[in-house]
């Protein structure tokens, strides 16, 4: 299978070597605010326009319902949501794919700086949004 067919791979391939730059500096332990100061960094090494804590809002039909807040967006595609668990389990899945849903963003990856490096990487595609998407911007 090539890479070449994933969306944004450059992206993500980017975002890959960052997050193990990150990892083997810094190995496990410390607390996820950490992490994400971290990956910041090495982003903006790779030149990545990043953004942190960025809000989602989340609405059923017309009426705004809750506002979470994404770790970390790259240049506007990619959703990365980390965690500094044991192991990524199917909860942390769910958050990502549900962050995905609530925004037009179609890739999030999850990374975890737990005693393992792990991460994941999730599509949701836009033409599968539209019962979750009401507030398009």
């Amino acid at each position: 299978m090539k890479k070449d067919n994933y969306k944004y791979s450059d992206i993500t391939d980017k975002i890959i070597k960052a997050y193990f730059n990150v990892y083997n500096k810094l190995g496990y332990g410390f607390l996820e605010k950490v992490y994400e100061k971290s990956m910041i960094i090495e982003l903006k090494k790779f030149h990545l326009y990043c953004e942190s804590q960025f809000p989602i809002e989340v609405f059923y039909e017309e009426d705004k319902v809750g506002q979470y807040f994404a770790d970390i967006i790259v240049e506007n595609v990619v959703i990365l949501e980390l965690k500094a668990d044991k192991n990524l389990c199917p909860e942390h899945e769910a958050q990502l794919l549900n962050y995905l849903k609530a925004t037009e963003i179609e890739v999030g990856m999850l990374l975890n700086f737990g005693e393992t490096p792990q991460f994941k990487r999730k599509v949701f595609s836009n033409k599968y949004k539209s019962a979750f998407n009401h507030n398009k911007s």
